[in-house]
């Protein structure tokens, strides 16, 4: 094996981060010198470079990866990885996610929150109707965007129902502890 390579031997199995999240995705290889690109999850993009220990699974396996180098190209990053040397030990990184311990992140305030937290969360209407659960958040210019995995109750027969993320004006509570989210919103929308 070359040492560029990613093996599965048990002498390179790390120990998985306790609390994993990912942070962003290896989308394929960037010319044959053994750069990737990749695309960050973060709030913004460059904001991938400021964490670690950073993992991956390759193979169903964990392993740990070094960051070494970083590009912007366009409006994308290009990131040179420990180790990886050629355009095929690049490319068999593809579609693998970066993923970083929870525990990484910064403190922020009491009235902030991190889309991982609310994932899952289930969402009620200020008159106690259940609507589902968030599955996911899109970002756009105007604000964020809840998407709700609707509830078999729901009269609509909607699937998936997209509810602006404003605090106060549609967002009431956010309960982590409970994982309630509370919109004013009209579950007929």
């Amino acid at each position: 094996m070359k040492h560029d390579e990613y093996s599965t031997d048990k002498e390179d199995v790390i120990t998985p981060p306790l609390h994993p999240v990912v942070i962003g995705r290896i989308i394929g290889a960037y010319g044959i010198l053994g750069w990737i690109r990749i695309i960050s999850f973060t709030e913004k993009n460059d904001n991938i470079f400021y964490y670690g220990p950073y993992f991956t699974i390759v193979q169903s396996t964990w392993k740990e990866i070094f960051l070494d180098k970083w590009k912007l190209i366009g409006k994308r990053y290009i990131v040179k990885i420990r180790g990886i040397s050629n355009r095929n030990s690049a490319q068999s990184l593809s579609r693998c996610n970066i993923i970083i311990d929870e525990t990484q992140f910064p403190c922020i305030n009491d009235d902030e929150y991190y889309w991982k937290d609310l994932i899952g969360c289930v969402v009620i209407t200020v008159q106690g109707v259940l609507l589902g659960n968030i599955i996911s958040i899109i970002e756009t210019t105007a604000n964020d965007v809840l998407v709700v995995k609707m509830c078999q109750y729901n009269l609509c027969k909607i699937k998936n129902c997209l509810i602006p993320f404003l605090i106060k004006r549609v967002v009431k509570n956010i309960n982590l502890v409970t994982r309630i989210v509370t919109v004013d919103w009209d579950p007929n929308f």
